[in-house]
């Protein structure tokens, strides 16, 4: 209830404060936070590319998450790791590779480099961030929001985050990370998103 509380607090700052571009509306920003606020869960599809000074990987996956910090990850391309698994259930993070009927589990703490592409981790910080920011942008043939956050923990890779949201539809599109130099490090496309979706403890389960 306090993360709730926060959260429309920010919203209801930011709306007296940052309505410069002509594309913001309140209706938006309510809808928006109204859909935030109220997530326990999504399930999505999404592109995500991994940069780095060497160059740039991009993965498809499918993403089941609940804002309790469970999560299932399937990777579906590129071909050589299409089908790999992870799976955190809150305490063990296990990994598995149906190529070669391959499961490891591990017990450990969640790192950022492997959460912070979730939807769920950017609300998060955005609650917990001193500073944030809502802009508006446009994203080829719609209008977006832009919210902005810190992220916690000091890593120069992982520093701040920007999460644009269809102002039609209220979804998330994209989400990019950036390092302490403003450089994009995670840049996560969505092609596909559902608010509070039922996810069975079952799935964050590798059988």
């Amino acid at each position: 209830m306090v993360k709730k509380i926060l959260l429309l607090v920010s919203f209801l700052f930011l709306l007296t404060s940052c309505k410069t571009p002509e594309e913001l509306s309140v209706s938006a920003y309510e809808q928006i936070q109204h859909n935030l606020v109220n997530m326990t869960s999504y399930q999505a599809a999404a592109n995500v590319k991994y940069i780095s000074n060497k160059g740039d990987n991009t993965y498809g996956v499918t993403q089941q998450c609940r804002t309790s910090g469970q999560y299932r990850v399937t990777v579906t391309s590129p071909e050589g790791v299409a089908g790999n698994v992870t799976v955190f259930d809150g305490k063990t993070i296990s990994q598995f590779n149906p190529k070669v009927g391959d499961r490891v589990s591990v017990s450990t703490r969640e790192l950022s480099e492997r959460s912070e592409i979730f939807v769920t981790s950017f609300v998060k910080n955005y609650i917990s961030s001193k500073e944030v920011s809502v802009t508006a942008a446009n994203m080829e043939n719609s209008v977006c929001t832009v919210l902005e956050a810190s992220i916690p923990g000091d890593n120069k890779y992982l520093a701040t985050e920007k999460l644009w949201v269809d102002n039609s539809s209220f979804k998330p599109v994209k989400m990019v990370i950036y390092d302490t130099a403003g450089s994009e490090r995670i840049v996560v496309t969505f092609t596909s998103f559902e608010y509070n979706v039922e996810i069975g403890d079952e799935v964050f389960k590798v059988s």
